[in-house]
């Protein structure tokens, strides 16, 4: 049996997961923005909460961290690197680490580049990868503490993952990342096509998130910063990746 997941839209435009582990019951709430949808949430589907899981610091992924602990005493586990910035962490993990979910491991990646201390988990058996705001459907997070070669070893670590693991980014963020994508990369077939899908989708108010690892590989230009064909189309054929890479990023910010 896999993670059953639920999506939780939060705040302007963030995405709170829930995910139980069906063998043990336990029930884990992902980068908790505020408190109150979480709780209506797990009223609604009759599940006790027991874990916190935080990839990074920022508030609008902690925020209602302290308030669900009171609530029902569960437990917090974040990045060991920024313990000291995640409200209420008991158990710390880092790079290489596997944390046991219930019954189900997740496999942790130390990456910094939105922040110094940010992590993601991977459920392999469930193909599900948490990961913040390092990777987002066709984009990547701003650089706030890191830099673009760190964020780019950081993405180039979680592109590794089967082409089927699905990506669990935390904003509803893909149409202004695809019409982005499109001014780097504007002869990538499969981009136009995942635009004009996207379109499609959130004029009828659909979420676009979760999205498959393989079609971001495909479609999302901070990942194929190795990719001969984006580093030609923004004039720096032969260029070390992460100087592409940094370029793209340094585009995107000024988009």
């Amino acid at each position: 049996m896999t993670l059953d997941i639920k999506r939780i839209p939060c705040l302007r435009d963030n995405y709170v997961w829930l995910a139980r582990e069906p063998a043990s019951g336990a029930v884990a709430v992902i980068d908790p923005a505020e408190a109150a949808p979480v709780k209506a949430k797990l009223a609604a589907l009759g599940w006790r909460l027991t874990h916190i899981i935080n990839t990074h610091h920022h508030a609008d992924h902690t925020g209602g961290n302290l308030e669900l602990k009171a609530w029902s005493g569960c437990t917090i586990v974040g990045p060991r690197a920024d313990r000291a910035r995640i409200p209420g962490i008991e158990i710390e993990v880092g790079d290489g680490d596997i944390y046991m979910f219930g019954e189900e491991p997740a496999r942790v990646y130390d990456v910094p580049g939105h922040t110094r201390g940010h992590i993601a988990y991977w459920f392999e058996k469930s193909a599900a990868l948490f990961c913040g705001d390092t990777l987002f459907a066709l984009g990547c997070g701003r650089l706030f503490e890191g830099t673009t070669q760190q964020m780019w070893t950081s993405l180039s670590k979680l592109r590794r993952l089967p082409d089927e693991t699905r990506v669990y980014c935390a904003h509803e963020y893909t149409q202004a990342n695809a019409r982005f994508a499109l001014t780097v990369d504007r002869d990538n077939a499969d981009l136009r096509a995942r635009a004009r899908q996207i379109d499609e989708m959130r004029a009828r108010d659909e979420p676009t998130v979760p999205s498959l690892l393989g079609e971001e590989r495909a479609t999302n230009p901070f990942l194929r910063a190795d990719d001969p064909a984006l580093a030609r189309a923004i004039g720096l054929a032969g260029a070390d990746p992460a100087a592409v890479f940094a370029a793209v990023r340094s585009a995107k910010d000024k988009f």
